[in-house]
């Protein structure tokens, strides 16, 4: 029986700005179908990780190998986004349809039942047409939600989704999130909240710009190991060398 290769594979990768790195010489895997939180302290490098997962940073070292035949979604944090731009609610979430959208720029023959079924699955029915800069902060990371439910990517990458939301905001985000795992997609999610992985996420990786423990959560979440990462982020080394300029 043939095994199915790994969607994300990290081979000695380090990542950095200017050189300097922030994350060092990480190895691993993300198996398919797999719910890992990435977890740290502030400073761990948890954002720097993740953005290099979607593409959106360059490795300064090593391999961050995604299988290409994946389609991936990355969310960042609330505050990376821009609220200005005067979009309503439903054109935003429109957005996750970008894919599908053809020539044309018309929206595909079951895309107005698909953005109308995201935002029943979010609770925004009868927010379409509200400006997106005049929603609550929950209320727009409910809106991001159902704009990455449309994209339908097997690799979902979300960056702190639940700081600064309400409770209720965050049980129906964290309903979703346990929707898409059922269904097999590859989730990694940086979260801060240890108790919300304890109880939802199978998987974890802690890291404090080296991985300190990667596996399930119960052998990672482990008072030992949450020590050693706060010891390194609160002793860091000044005289790190730069990393070798890529050619």
């Amino acid at each position: 029986m043939m095994t199915r290769a790994a969607p994300i594979t990290l081979s000695d990768l380090t990542l950095g700005y200017d050189r300097h790195p922030a994350v060092h010489h990480v190895n691993g895997h993300f198996a398919t179908g797999s719910l890992t939180a990435l977890v740290g302290p502030n400073g761990a490098g948890k954002s720097t990780l993740i953005k290099a997962l979607a593409g959106a940073l360059d490795p300064i070292g090593g391999i961050c190998a995604i299988d290409p035949s994946l389609r991936r979604a990355y969310l960042p944090q609330l505050a990376e986004i821009d609220r200005s731009f005067p979009i309503n609610v439903h054109d935003f979430v429109a957005m996750g349809l970008w894919s599908k959208i053809g020539a044309l720029r018309a929206l595909p023959p079951l895309g107005p039942h698909r953005i109308r079924d995201a935002l029943n699955t979010v609770g925004l029915i009868g927010f379409e047409d509200h400006l997106v800069g005049t929603l609550s902060g929950g209320q727009f990371q409910r809106a991001l939600f159902a704009r990455l439910m449309l994209q339908d990517a097997s690799i979902i990458l979300i960056d702190e989704p639940f700081s600064a939301i309400d409770s209720a905001t965050v049980d129906d985000l964290m309903q979703l999130i346990l929707r898409w795992h059922r269904e097999g997609r590859t989730i990694i999610t940086v979260l801060h909240d240890l108790t919300l992985v304890r109880t939802y996420f199978p998987n974890a990786l802690l890291l404090a710009r080296d991985v300190i423990a990667w596996g399930t959560t119960e052998t990672v979440l482990t008072d030992d190991n949450l020590k050693t990462a706060r010891q390194k982020i609160e002793a860091p080394d000044p005289h790190a060398p730069l990393c070798e300029q890529v050619a």
